[in-house]
């Protein structure tokens, strides 16, 4: 196989994980999301509509329907990199006197990412139930502009607490609701956004190590290898100098699992890097993602439908944008410590 058709495979694979990633990482909108929907109306027409209802089907009920679909991918990514990781890098790395403790890292940070992981997918993420309710009414005050007071779920025939949103996918109301995210099968809520924030930086910072190991690896390869200093001779016959393409060539023929998997590490570095910085900056002003976005077109709460018609026309009050904020020390304490459910004793 030659390079320019296994480049060509490798910018399809990578592509393709960028819009997986992108499309269903339980952000409400991105521009792969009109990318897709683009391409739905222009093959909509000539598509056979027996493949247009299995497709239908087959998206709700991965995306719009609880399922660990997600979760084994995330797993087998994983499996995938540290078996190529452990494979060939660590012995590589082994050869160049690469300390044993540096080599250590990426397995230590997978331990503690399977247990945030674990905890991101197993704990309730704030569910508000009758039982519960009267208390978690009494956590958060309404803001007047997001949230309003004696609005009700249709769905579960429950009194609002200032800061829930029922969850389509879940079915239920969630407290201090974020965002409904796949790749744990979970909301992301009152009690376990901790959880995710950590998970996210171990995730990020397990990709991080493997990337800094693995291109650390292939550099000592190239200075072995002496390429920095050597010549070809071109089509012409004529002698030139080996530039960055041709070692950027010479590495992907020789290490060619390694370097896709250094090329798809970077990428899930800055993405991860990237929407954890988002959330820290997020959980620093008390703000979740869903208010964000409902912060940004101003849609009040208590227009149930939410529709075209229902838009409030008023224009956001900036003064109250970070209604919920107690400054940078008790927002982050608010995070990892919430606030106790007020229980009230049955007469």
């Amino acid at each position: 196989m030659d390079f320019l058709t296994l480049f060509a495979i490798y910018v399809v694979v990578v592509l393709a994980c960028i819009v997986l990633v992108c499309k269903y990482s339980g952000q409400q909108q991105s521009p792969f999301t009109c990318l897709w929907d683009s391409l739905a109306k222009v093959f909509g027409p000539i598509t056979p509509k027996w493949l247009q209802r299995f497709s239908q089907r087959a998206m709700h009920k991965l995306f719009h329907q609880r399922s660990n679909m997600f979760i084994y991918i995330h797993i087998l990514l994983e499996i995938a990199v540290y078996a190529e990781f452990t494979y060939e890098v660590f012995g590589y790395c082994r050869e160049m006197d690469t300390t044993l403790a540096s080599l250590s890292v990426p397995y230590v940070l997978l331990a503690l990412k399977t247990l945030f992981f674990y905890l991101c997918i197993k704990r309730d993420p704030g569910t508000v139930t009758k039982k519960k309710v009267d208390g978690q009414l009494q956590i958060y005050p309404y803001d007047g502009r997001l949230f309003h007071p004696g609005v009700s779920c249709p769905t579960c025939q429950l009194l609002k607490p200032a800061r829930s949103k029922h969850c389509r996918v879940c079915n239920r109301c969630v407290q201090r609701f974020d965002h409904h995210c796949v790749w744990v099968n979970n909301c992301i809520g009152f009690k376990n956004t901790r959880y995710f924030l950590l998970y996210l930086f171990s995730l990020s910072a397990m990709a991080g190590a493997i990337a800094l190991l693995t291109g650390d690896m292939l550099f000592h390869a190239v200075l072995r290898s002496g390429l920095l200093h050597a010549s070809y001779l071109d089509e012409n016959g004529q002698q030139k100098a080996a530039g960055p393409l041709f070692v950027v060539q010479h590495l992907f023929l020789t290490f060619p699992r390694i370097v896709f998997m250094l090329g798809f590490l970077v990428f899930i570095f800055f993405l991860l890097a990237g929407y954890a910085l988002f959330h820290t900056y997020l959980a620093l002003i008390n703000q979740t993602s869903n208010e964000w976005y409902k912060d940004r077109g101003y849609i009040c709460q208590h227009c149930q439908p939410v529709t075209a018609d229902h838009l409030c026309s008023m224009s956001p009050d900036h003064s109250k944008r970070h209604f919920y904020s107690k400054g940078f020390p008790q927002n982050i304490g608010e995070i990892f410590f919430p606030p106790q459910t007020i229980h009230k004793k049955d007469d």
